[in-house]
């Protein structure tokens, strides 16, 4: 970064429920993007996002680090470079790239910002990103930073733009969400590579289009319960209530009906309580959807998971293991690559059919520019 940012007007105000005073950053970056997309190159340009307000760029950022796979997803869906880091590479699932043709990404390249201490301000330094696609309140409130580490970020290394979309449920959160379009809108404008964006909300609204042929009616639709579990042999669960989150767009484009939204089990992120199969067996969904599953294949999960709750005491008590109707939930973090391959899969999984529901290869084509 050839820019430090001292000026006291260049750093963004925040308050721990979230509230903005002022947020305005220039970002001193070198790059131009090299797509006839950016409009503005030489320029400056402005993109404005809640809670951060509006942001500033002198020139299109090269380099960057995301939060989650959610926005990290968004980057690669606009033909970006991997981030250079994300809080937990483990949560962004690069194999879902494995589905479309010559998309790739090197999770192992993904530098961990977060460990046991949070999140050091030390390796946004090492990193010297161009921006950092991460809400600031989300570190100030589960991060544990103190506004002066923002501020000084902010002005030494370089700006933050994000919002934490994936969930609905934390109480700090009180200012406005972004649908995951939205917000992959906002960060096409960062980039500038807005003709990709357009390129896949079309491809996007087609493929809700063609969902709602395979959706059947909603008294037809199975209840699910919505629950994480890690390992192969989990008898501990986080329950999680279906919100309008991007983690759960999935399931409300599949429109699959809540089992625990009208039951006394508390939500995960309100709660951080978790649940044993007595509890599940309680409610009785007629499907078990898991979280915490998606590095293992279809078969993996089905020789591990499904398998010891077949065998257990309680577990093999509830209705969808009975019914062999237990499947791995998809991602807490979803961009556009990811909510196409995670819906066409659950879909199929729930629905029956063995047709694709949108073309790999036009993915491929709208991440490479070649549309």
């Amino acid at each position: 970064m050839s820019e430090k940012f001292g000026d006291e007007k260049t750093r963004r105000r925040f308050l721990k429920g979230g509230a903005v005073v002022g947020a305005t950053a220039l970002a001193g970056c070198t790059g131009g993007g090299g797509s006839q997309e950016t409009t503005t190159q030489g320029s400056s340009y402005s993109v404005s996002i809640e809670p951060v307000g509006k942001v500033t760029f002198e020139s299109v950022p090269k380099t960057w680090i995301a939060n989650n796979g959610s926005w990290a997803d968004m980057g690669i869906a606009l033909g970006l470079d991997a981030p250079k880091g994300v809080w937990l590479p483990s949560r962004y699932h690069t194999h879902y790239y494995d589905e479309i043709p010559g998309v790739s990404v090197d999770g192992s390249s993904i530098q961990k910002l977060w460990g046991d201490g949070g999140v050091g301000k030390e390796q946004f330094y090492a990193l010297n990103a161009d921006v950092h696609v991460a809400d600031p309140n989300f570190l100030l409130n589960r991060g544990k930073w103190d506004q002066s580490d923002i501020d000084e970020i902010s002005t030494q290394v370089g700006p933050f733009f994000g919002n934490s979309i994936f969930s609905r449920s934390y109480p700090w959160h009180n200012y406005r969400y972004y649908t995951l379009y939205e917000a992959f809108g906002k960060l096409s404008k960062v980039f500038q590579r807005e003709a990709r964006f357009e390129a896949f909300s079309t491809l996007h609204d087609e493929f809700q289009s063609k969902l709602s042929s395979v959706v059947p009616s909603k008294g037809e639709r199975p209840s699910a319960a919505v629950v994480w579990g890690s390992g192969d042999n989990p008898e501990k669960f986080y329950p999680y209530v279906i919100d309008e989150g991007t983690s759960f767009k999935h399931l409300r484009d599949l429109k699959v009906e809540d089992a625990l939204a009208n039951t006394d089990v508390k939500n995960f992120h309100e709660s951080r309580g978790a649940i044993d199969f007595e509890t599940l067996l309680k409610v009785d969904p007629q499907t078990l959807l898991i979280r915490g599953q998606e590095g293992k294949t279809r078969k993996q999960f089905r020789n591990t998971v499904v398998k010891f709750m077949e065998n257990h005491s309680v577990a093999s008590e509830l209705t969808a293991v009975k019914n062999g109707d237990v499947y791995r939930a998809g991602p807490l973090y979803q961009g556009p690559i990811t909510n196409l391959v995670v819906t066409d899969r659950l879909g199929r999984t729930l629905y029956g059919g063995d047709e694709r529901l949108f073309d790999p290869q036009r993915v491929a084509d709208i991440v490479n520019g070649d549309f």
